[in-house]
């Protein structure tokens, strides 16, 4: 039997509902899930872990952020300049 998570990923086809944002307005959504990937891929490589869990936000996010906001964050954290607590 497989696992939970791989299914979930696997069966994943768009964003789902999230209760924290209710409204059309998904910016603060595509945000959020962006720096919830990034801390639990940070959290799980400190300790050695599977980083396979985080790839749930990063889909989150890659279906709903524009592409050119999330090559801007990723160049930001390269820099150091990224303004996001990860």
């Amino acid at each position: 039997m497989s696992d939970p998570m791989e299914e979930k990923i696997k069966n994943y086809r768009t964003a789902p509902f999230d209760a924290r944002f209710p409204n059309t307005n998904q910016t603060r959504n595509c945000y959020q899930n962006y720096l919830d990937f990034h801390r639990c891929n940070k959290a799980l490589s400190s300790k050695d872990q599977d980083c396979a869990p985080c790839m749930w936000y990063r889909r989150v996010y890659k279906s709903l952020c524009p592409m050119s906001w999330v090559q801007k964050w990723d160049d930001q954290i390269e820099a150091g300049t990224f303004a996001g607590k990860i």
